[in-house]
């Protein structure tokens, strides 16, 4: 009979050992005697799960691309879904075309990668439509976007701005492509996007690996350098100690209106007389006068100028368009922290409007307009007589009372909280404006007196 000795079976022995219980009364795992897998398993550990990124702005615009790597196209508009997420920009038909976060290949979707991408507000020789920017990808794409509601079109530009600028402007850089997984029969093996599948040399191996443990050993650096900024932040001067030594000053768009007359010394703001003078001397004839749009670009740079406090000329050759004077002028008023009509006569002037009584419609208006705060009274006093002329002139600009009362009221007179009924306050915001057109000699009339 042959004894048989526990030694002459290694293998046996060891697979025996690698089932043995702990104490906790788990399973433990083999060990790995390959350099390979130990070093998916420090992969594993330190890069984290990737996640879809999330959907930043999505909504409708009018797309154009107008050249492909370099290659100029024909121009083309077509209304597009466009859905800004992380650092791509996709462009679908219709929002039902727009797939789930984690469903690929995304149908009839069209994406551009904004790493390394340009913004700017197209010159007129790009397009003649209005309100339009370019976005010119790494490589070589070009797209217009294009919106006909200016405050839509200007919140698109400065959300993709804001994404491009957050990106690394090289795109061989990103975050993303530092590693990609490529799915093998046996092992999932990190890689470069440029690198090749062949297995890797054993000194490529050694620095990535550096690499790998370089960028891990980087975040006790960051998490210093948070700290030191958020202790410079916290030691930093408020706003108002900065406003208060002259370092920051208050703009004019977007302030409150007594805030701009009191800096001014004046009650009605110095920018608002310069645009009413600019539209007296060479728009009151201009067909579609305040109605049509002016090129939003140049509205944008007359803002910079104004808020900057540089010296303004309106008569100068850049703003020979009147419309960009006009489009200035109602972009002040809209922008103000408070209407030039005050919160809280936003319901006092609806009931005043509600009136059936014609004569006593125009005392409570005259009423209430007498009661408004100086800066109020005083700019509203200029706007409504500047805008009488506009209609003594409807035969050549074709805008009436009702057009002029459609562009100015929702801009202003509105709500402090829109809970109520929106299209009935617009209703109600016309016919004010409307109103203070039509008996403007009446509800001003005796004022000096």
């Amino acid at each position: 009979m042959r004894i048989k000795n526990a030694n002459s079976h290694p293998d046996r022995q060891s697979q025996t050992k690698s089932m043995i219980l702990t104490d906790a009364g788990k399973v433990t795992e083999p060990i790995s005697r390959h350099r390979r897998n130990h070093s998916q398993h420090v992969l594993k550990d330190v890069i984290p799960p990737l996640e879809h990124p999330m959907v930043e702005k999505e909504g409708y615009l009018q797309k154009a691309k107008i050249a492909d790597g370099g290659k100029k196209l024909r121009k083309n508009w077509s209304t597009s879904w466009i859905v800004l997420s992380g650092r791509k920009l996709e462009f679908y038909k219709d929002p039902k075309q727009q797939a789930l976060p984690n469903v690929k290949p995304r149908p009839n979707a069209e994406s551009v990668d904004l790493c390394g991408a340009h913004i700017e507000w197209a010159a007129k020789d790009k397009s003649s439509k209005k309100s339009v920017f370019q976005i010119t990808t790494a490589s070589g794409n070009e797209f217009l976007l294009q919106s006909d509601i200016d405050f839509l079109i200007l919140d698109w530009f400065h959300a993709i701005k804001n994404a491009i600028d957050r990106l690394p402007k090289n795109p061989s850089f990103g975050s993303l492509e530092l590693f990609s997984f490529q799915r093998s029969s046996s092992s999932e093996q990190p890689s470069h996007c440029h690198i090749d599948r062949k297995e890797q040399k054993p000194e490529n191996r050694k620095s990535f690996m550096f690499r790998l443990h370089h960028s891990v050993s980087d975040t006790s650096d960051k998490n210093r350098v948070k700290s030191r900024l958020k202790k410079f932040i916290s030691r930093r001067p408020s706003l108002k100690t900065l406003q208060e030594k002259g370092i920051i000053k208050d703009q004019i768009f977007g302030s409150h209106l007594h805030t701009v007359c009191e800096r001014e010394h004046s009650t009605v703001p110095w920018f608002v007389k310069q645009c009413i003078e600019a539209v007296e001397k060479r728009g009151l004839e201009v067909d579609g006068i305040y109605r049509v749009s002016g090129n939003l670009a140049t509205i944008q740079k007359l803002r910079f100028i104004v808020n900057q406090e540089e010296k303004l000329n309106l008569d100068d050759s850049q703003w020979e368009d009147i419309h960009v004077v006009t489009g200035a002028l109602k972009m002040f008023f809209r922008e103000l922290s408070e209407p030039l009509f005050p919160y809280s006569f936003f319901e006092r002037f609806v009931e005043a409007i509600k009136k059936q009584d014609s004569d006593a419609k125009i005392e409570t208006m005259k009423s209430l307009v007498k009661s408004l705060p100086p800066p109020n009274h005083d700019t509203m006093k200029i706007l409504f007589g500047h805008l009488t002329k506009i209609v003594a002139k409807a035969a050549q600009n074709l805008m009436s009372t009702q057009s002029l009362g459609i562009v100015f009221g929702p801009t202003l007179l509105r709500a402090e909280n829109e809970s109520g009924n929106v299209a009935v306050h617009m209703v109600y915001q016309n016919q004010v404006a409307e109103f203070m057109l039509t008996e403007y000699d009446k509800i001003f009339s005796s004022e000096e007196d």
